[in-house]
């Protein structure tokens, strides 16, 4: 296994390009309904440890902190992290943050939950993200539940879009999408625009059809509990966008 980024993580989340444009995506409104999810799904309780897996700059963290919650967040991006643990400090906030690779991760029954959401799995090949799961698997106790959020391949690819925008003032981040459908990978040629200065931020993700997804589960020993279309708790179905699951360590 390489332990090297398939791209430049530093580059594509660099803190002051990409809160700039995912700001409108990632509101208090956005994260106050999934927190009440979480909470709910994940029937959370005080004394359960929990493990933010790709945990950004402390959105989810340090919000389930000031609720009262033992958190430890992992994440790779330094910038990100700086920012979580000022935040976390200015409020004073106990939350424990490590940079780590996910893939690096060496945790053995500890956290009562794991949560990996926005889209922070299948940013590596297929042997490297089935190493995330296991990490998971691992790191949870007997019973403990794993929520991700990612695309749903199936009916992803029904509203492929090959070019998105975002626009930001004269600002512009423009996302140039193919999709590999040997690998599973969706490419990303995105181009940030800011100030007049262009910058390349290449990326890709994995993205799985459910099927994968409870195979890949199945072979690192966690059942799928619970799936949902989003954060309202809606039921999934294939024409869902995105899967919400909940997957159970046995």
């Amino acid at each position: 296994m390489s332990d090297k980024p398939i791209f430049d993580f530093e580059a594509v989340f660099e803190p002051e390009d990409y809160l700039y444009f995912y700001g409108d995506r990632i509101t208090e409104e956005r994260t106050k309904r999934e927190l009440e999810f979480l909470i709910k799904e994940l029937e959370l309780e005080r004394e359960m440890k929990i493990l933010d897996l790709g945990c950004g700059h402390g959105r989810h963290a340090n919000r389930l902190a000031e609720l009262g919650y033992s958190i430890t967040g992992i994440d790779i991006t330094k910038g990100f992290l700086e920012i979580a643990k000022t935040d976390a400090k200015k409020k004073g906030l106990d939350v424990r943050y490590i940079q780590e690779d996910m893939r690096k991760i060496s945790f053995s029954n500890e956290f009562d939950r794991v949560l990996l959401l926005f889209t922070s799995f299948g940013y590596f090949e297929d042997n490297e993200n089935f190493k995330v799961i296991k990490n998971v698997a691992r790191a949870l106790i007997p019973g403990g539940l794993f929520c991700f959020d990612i695309f749903n391949r199936d009916a992803f690819l029904k509203n492929f879009l090959p070019y998105i925008v975002t626009e930001k003032g004269d600002d512009l981040m423009i996302d140039r999408h193919t999709f590999d459908s040997v690998t599973g990978k969706l490419y990303n040629k995105r181009i940030v625009i800011r100030d007049g200065k262009k910058k390349d931020k290449p990326l890709f993700v994995r993205i799985y059809n459910p099927t994968e997804i409870k195979e890949l589960l199945s072979r690192a020993e966690l059942n799928i509990h619970k799936i949902y279309e989003d954060w309202s708790g809606k039921p999934f179905t294939s024409h869902s966008k995105r899967m919400i699951i909940i997957a159970k360590k046995e």
